[in-house]
C-alpha cells in the first residue's frame, strides 16, 4: 500500500491526536479508580506508537523542509513504545517481587523512574515537533485561525520542552518542576502539534 507525503502527515496526526485524548483518560482511571485494568489502554497505546514510529520514519524519508520535526516524532514513538512496554511487561512482576521481599522495593522504584525517564524523553521530542511545525503554520499565508493556533502551539510546545527536558534531567521528584505540569503540558503539546499537522498541506 503506498500512501502519498500528505496522507502519511495527516495519518501521523489523527493518531498523535488519539494518543494525546488517551493520556488523560488513563490519569483520571488511575487517580479516580486506581483499581480498575488499565491494560487495555496501553495496549492501545503500544500499537498507535508502534504505528507512528514506522509512519514517522516514512515522512522523514520523503520531506523536504521538515527533517528535524519528523525525526522527532518518529524517535518519540520508539522511545514510546519502550516506556509503554516496560508499564504492561515489568511492572505488575517488580511489584509483586517487592511485596514479597521488601528490598526489592529500590529495584520495583527504579524500574519505574527509567519509564518516566522515556516518557518525558519522548515528550520532549513531540515538544520540539510541535514547535517546528507550528512555526511552519506562522510562516506560511493562512489564516487568522491558523496562525493563532501556530502561535499557541509554538508557545506550548516551548513550555513542554522545557519542563520535560527539567523532569528528565532532574527526575521525577519535583526538584524543578511538577511532573504533572510536565506531562501536562506534554499532553498538551501533543494535541497542538495533531492540529497543526493537519491545517499543514504536504507536497510529495
Amino acid at each position: 500500500m503506498e500512501l502519498s507525503h500528505n496522507r502519511t502527515v495527516k495519518t501521523i496526526a489523527w493518531f498523535l491526536f488519539l494518543a494525546a485524548i488517551l493520556q488523560p483518560i488513563y490519569t483520571a482511571l488511575y487517580m479516580l479508580a486506581p483499581e480498575a485494568n488499565r491494560h487495555v489502554i496501553w495496549s492501545i497505546e503500544a500499537l498507535l506508537f508502534v504505528l507512528l514510529s514506522a509512519l514517522g520514519g516514512a515522512a522523514l524519508v520523503r520531506t523536504k523542509n521538515y527533517v528535524l520535526g519528523f525525526s522527532a516524532i518518529a524517535f518519540s514513538a520508539v522511545l514510546n513504545v519502550v516506556q509503554v512496554g516496560i508499564g504492561l511487561t515489568q511492572f505488575g512482576p517488580f511489584r509483586e517481587a517487592a511485596r514479597v521481599n521488601a528490598d526489592l522495593g529500590g529495584l520495583a522504584s527504579s524500574v519505574v523512574t527509567f519509564s518516566f525517564f522515556s516518557y518525558n524523553a519522548a515528550k520532549v521530542l513531540l515538544a520540539m515537533a510541535a514547535v517546528i511545525f507550528g512555526m511552519a503554520l506562522l510562516k506560511r499565508r493562512a489564516n487568522a485561525i491558523k496562525k493563532s493556533l501556530g502561535g499557541l502551539t509554538v508557545a506550548i510546545g516551548v513550555i513542554a520542552f522545557i519542563t520535560n527536558a527539567l523532569v528528565m534531567m532532574f527526575g521525577i521528584q519535583d526538584f524543578f518542576v511538577p511532573r504533572p505540569l510536565a506531562g501536562g503540558t506534554g499532553v498538551a503539546a501533543t494535541l497542538l502539534l495533531a492540529l497543526s499537522l493537519l491545517s499543514l498541506k504536504f507536497e510529495d
